[in-house]
């Protein structure tokens, strides 16, 4: 291509025709801290539903939102901004500017992340049905990826024992989950922490509140055990493994070879 010819060619990237339009964007950000339905969403940006719904259809086609239906109620759906190819979209957005920007750009930290950095260190709480898999998989990433800098525990409303597959999965990442014993969320009752998430959608309807007022999402991701297989542990923990990535980001915790989760090797 001539310089005459990328001089011709003033179309904004793709993202930023999609995600500067002001509902679209408010989508994404609301979906980037939590998991939601769309009721919740249209209560989140007021805007009608059939506004919202298509909205939505148009960031799915773009593959910037997932939907996946409520394993509590099968008649509704659980939206997720996909992070990382946001982030790869707005990387290429960046460099369509010029090519050397996203190179000498280094984030600023929010002010969220300064008062994390300043604060005690963050306290986060995991909770799902069984503390089997999920919450126990999340539990020990981030405390892997967070080190000293966070405290971490996990939960479930029916505790049960530790499914050997998550233990397998974990493993792949160098965590050994074998002989950690279930909770039951009782036994965190009256405790305070600063983000309590919750990964099943059956325990967000019946989460307790807890004191302090602590920061709440939703990630919907389905039981591994209901899929069966070993397969479906590993796509649990590779989901597991990217959003802790972006919470250790969230949390202003210094990312170091010490504090960055773990990859994988291929099996």
């Amino acid at each position: 291509m001539t310089v005459a010819q990328r001089r011709a060619d003033v179309s904004p990237p793709a993202f930023l025709q999609l995600a500067g339009n002001p509902v679209r964007w408010r989508l994404l950000t609301e979906l980037a801290r939590s998991d939601l339905r769309v009721g919740e969403l249209v209560a989140a940006i007021d805007q009608p539903q059939n506004t919202v719904s298509y909205h939505l259809g148009r960031l799915r086609s773009a593959g910037l939102v997932s939907m996946r239906r409520s394993s509590a109620d099968q008649r509704d759906s659980y939206y997720h901004t996909d992070l990382v190819r946001c982030g790869e979209l707005l990387a290429s957005t960046g460099t369509a500017l010029h090519p050397g920007l996203i190179a000498n750009v280094k984030p600023a930290l929010t002010g969220h992340q300064r008062r994390h950095r300043k604060a005690r260190k963050a306290r986060v709480l995991f909770l799902c049905t069984g503390n089997s898999a999920r919450s126990q998989m999340a539990e020990a990433l981030l405390a892997q990826a967070a080190g000293e800098h966070a405290g971490v525990a996990s939960a479930g409303s029916h505790p049960k024992a530790i499914h050997p597959d998550a233990v397998r999965a974990m493993r792949a990442y160098g965590i050994d989950l074998s002989g950690r014993r279930s909770k039951h969320l009782d036994e965190f009752a009256g405790q305070r922490f600063h983000h309590v998430i919750t990964l099943c959608d059956k325990l967000r309807e019946i989460c307790p509140e807890f004191p302090g007022g602590p920061e709440t999402s939703h990630w919907s991701i389905a039981d591994p055990a209901s899929e069966g297989g070993y397969p479906a542990f590993r796509r649990v923990a590779a989901d597991l493994h990217t959003r802790i990535a972006f919470l250790v980001s969230h949390l202003g915790i210094p990312t170091t070879p010490t504090t960055t989760p773990t990859t994988p090797p291929k099996e």
